[in-house]
């Protein structure tokens, strides 16, 4: 499993105007080929009038998944160039799809991979990139008297707490760094005198904004 990758936040569309040509990229996060598909065909639907509906995509943790179609664009004039922009930005997990509406100027072949490229990278910009790191969640059960001093040690280390449950005993859930959660937890070990239940749990992705 990657402990970190790039891909986009959120769905995003935006239209700019080449030659009086409009093109559209609409961008979603996708985390499966069956994700991406189903947004291929959403656009499609909505845009059936189009002329084009040119679309590119990457899943997979290690972009094991690259598809890209013309749509009907002289072969490698459009899906290619889309691809390759998701393949500069090292994105996986994300679908683009450019809609083009003909505006009567052709741009031939050097333009269209202009047009499509740059309508790409603008779709991507709006949508947000992101890292998505991996971490773990890990339980640390203790008594009311160590409560303070826990929560201030992991509140310096700035790291998130995921919630913490207020029963006969106290069980925060801290999400640590899956690469740091070995150390973390002897730390608390450490702390708390071996006092504790500590506890792993499962895994997820945080988003963080890429710099």
């Amino acid at each position: 499993m990657a402990k970190e990758f790039y891909t986009v936040a959120r769905k995003a569309e935006k239209e700019i105007i080449i030659k009086k040509s409009r093109f559209i990229a609409y961008v979603a996060p996708t985390a499966t080929e069956k994700d991406a598909e189903e947004f291929i065909a959403e656009i499609k639907k909505k845009h059936k009038d189009a002329t084009h509906n040119v679309s590119a995509f990457i899943v997979g943790r290690e972009k094991q998944v690259q598809r890209a179609n013309d749509d009907g664009e002289p072969n490698g004039t459009a899906g290619k160039p889309v691809l390759e922009v998701l393949k500069n930005k090292e994105l996986t997990d994300v679908t683009v799809v450019v809609t083009r509406y003909f505006g009567g100027i052709k741009l031939g072949a050097g333009g269209l991979i202009r047009a499509y490229g740059k309508s790409a990278i603008e779709g991507i910009e709006a949508a947000g990139e992101v890292v998505r790191k991996l971490f773990r969640l890990v339980a640390i059960e203790m008594d009311y008297s160590m409560f303070g001093a826990v929560q201030r040690t992991v509140e310096d280390l700035d790291l998130p707490i995921d919630g913490i449950d207020y029963t006969d005993k106290v069980t925060m859930k801290v999400l640590v760094p899956e690469d740091d959660s070995d150390n973390f937890i002897k730390r608390m070990i450490d702390f708390t005198n071996g006092n504790a239940i500590i506890e792993k749990e499962d895994t997820r992705y945080l988003n963080f904004s890429r710099n």
